[in-house]
């Protein structure tokens, strides 16, 4: 569904909720920073994202969200609910968020993994309905990263950082901050956004493996760039592999053949019938 409902829901300094990840995807002709040329929105979505992401906003968010109390619905219901969170301006891509969803999960179809990795690919961003229920961009999207310790060097325009009031917090700026050491990333909070969200509402139905893919696919300063290792146990490390085998997938992809949605609808409700109930809580 596109239209003048859906460029007021996808409001914000992005032209579309998935334009964040431009600083990741290197530019088609060469391997550049990206970030040197990125646009605008998405330096000012970052601004945004920097500076409001604190350890307290993030506690708020999960006190309101994870007790998985917005509505009812099945994974096909939400699908088809995201898919009313498309930008028309957006000039890169004229995919809905289905047709984004499909065309990863094709993509590892096409590979030969295994069912439950193909559903991963499927619903990864379904906790993007967080913008459906009022969120703004930047509690939504974007790189995730922890709060209550020190910033990495390696976040994305980490400058922006200078802003947020845990920075001027000792607590908060030393390399472990509020956590011990080898503690895991599960007792680690994470910048809020739709990977976490997700994460918490499926995570009795899928493999350990397809929760990591999901919980962390945003976190680039730990599955790209290596950082966070102290607050890591050997178990974060074995998944983050996992993670950084599904990203290629997320980012990749969305060159591809426009998806058949009509074609595939039965096969991905028989792939989601097999792992999840009717109705899950959101």
């Amino acid at each position: 569904m596109s239209g003048p409902d859906s460029r007021r829901i996808a409001e914000g300094p992005l032209a579309d909720v998935d334009d964040w990840e431009s600083v990741h995807v290197p530019a088609k002709t060469t391997f550049r920073d990206y970030r040197e040329d990125v646009r605008p929105g998405v330096r000012e979505f970052y601004r945004l994202n920097h500076e409001r992401q604190t350890l307290a906003f993030v506690r708020a968010k999960r006190a309101q969200y994870l007790p998985k109390s917005q509505r009812l619905m099945g994974i096909w219901e939400a699908m088809e609910f995201l898919n009313t969170l498309v930008d028309d301006s957006d000039p890169d891509t004229e995919l809905s968020q289905i047709e984004h969803l499909m065309q990863t999960a094709e993509a590892i179809r096409a590979d030969g993994h295994p069912r439950w990795f193909v559903l991963t690919g499927l619903i990864h961003d379904l906790g993007k309905v967080l913008c459906l229920f009022g969120e703004p961009q930047w509690a939504v999207v974007g790189d995730t990263f922890p709060v209550g310790c020190r910033y990495s060097d390696k976040v994305v325009f980490r400058e922006f950082f200078a802003a947020n009031p845990d920075f001027a917090v000792p607590e908060y700026q030393t390399p472990c901050g509020i956590y011990a050491e080898g503690c895991g990333l599960d007792r680690v909070h994470l910048s809020w956004g739709h990977d976490e969200y997700l994460y918490h509402v499926v995570r009795d139905y899928l493999p350990d493996e397809g929760l990591a893919m999901i919980r962390y696919h945003s976190f680039y300063a730990a599955h790209r760039e290596g950082e966070y290792q102290r607050l890591m146990n050997e178990r974060d490390r074995e998944m983050l592999e996992w993670v950084r085998t599904f990203n290629p997938y997320d980012l990749y992809s969305k060159g591809h053949e426009r998806p058949d949605v009509r074609a595939l609808t039965p096969y991905y409700q028989e792939l989601i019938a097999e792992f999840f109930p009717e109705r899950l809580a959101w």
